[in-house]
């Protein structure tokens, strides 16, 4: 289990996660130089996984619940995981559903059963571990045979203001040769770049149960 970057560690600040859902709403949008909310990020979501009621997802560091929600509304079962208590307080009183469960824990290191979800959800959670790798290998590990990962992360440019970021919160910047190196198991099925932002639909190798 890697190290807590200064960008997770900033998470367990309660300003942080009263703020951080302006941030989610307006981010992609930002970083991608065109129109992209919640809405749309959640059909393309949608349409490239097809989560379907009674399956069992992971949303890894779900900060204010937006793929939790997404999913819940869907009628899955949702582990809701994320390091900081004060973003699960946050997600909860955003997203009251009964179908989630908020989880204080770090994926890299769950200890859950091997094949435990039906799909796994990662945001920008990936920039901010110290080693994607880690995290994308346990994410694997954690999907039963045939079930979906869904990433959503900022990608590399090698410009100065990663370089800065890098520096001084911890942040990494894969590309997405890099996350499909440490996906041995799986298999990519949709990818979609708009500006900085990289989305990314993977299926675990495997006939479904």
């Amino acid at each position: 289990m890697s190290p807590l970057t200064p960008a997770q560690r900033s998470n367990f600040w309660p300003l942080t996660a009263r703020g951080y859902a302006w941030w989610r709403a307006h981010s992609l949008t930002l970083l991608s130089g065109q129109p992209f909310g919640l809405a749309r990020e959640a059909r393309l979501f949608l349409g490239a996984c097809a989560p379907t009621a009674g399956e069992r997802w992971l949303d890894v560091g779900t900060s204010t619940g937006f793929y939790a929600g997404v999913l819940a509304r869907r009628g899955c079962r949702v582990v809701a995981a994320d390091l900081s208590p004060a973003m699960l307080r946050e997600a909860a009183r955003r997203e009251p559903h009964p179908g989630i469960e908020w989880v204080q824990a770090n994926v890299e290191a769950s200890g859950w059963p091997a094949g435990s979800f039906d799909g796994v959800t990662i945001g920008a959670t990936l920039n901010e571990t110290a080693c994607p790798a880690c995290l994308l290998s346990e994410a694997e590990r954690l999907l039963r045979p045939g079930g979906r990962l869904w990433l959503m992360f900022v990608h590399r440019t090698g410009g100065p203001a990663q370089g800065l970021l890098a520096r001084l919160g911890g942040l990494t910047f894969p590309d997405l040769a890099e996350v499909e190196a440490a996906l041995p198991g799986c298999e990519l099925r949709h990818a979609l770049r708009a500006g900085l932002v990289q989305f990314a639909a993977f299926e675990k190798a495997g006939p479904p149960h």
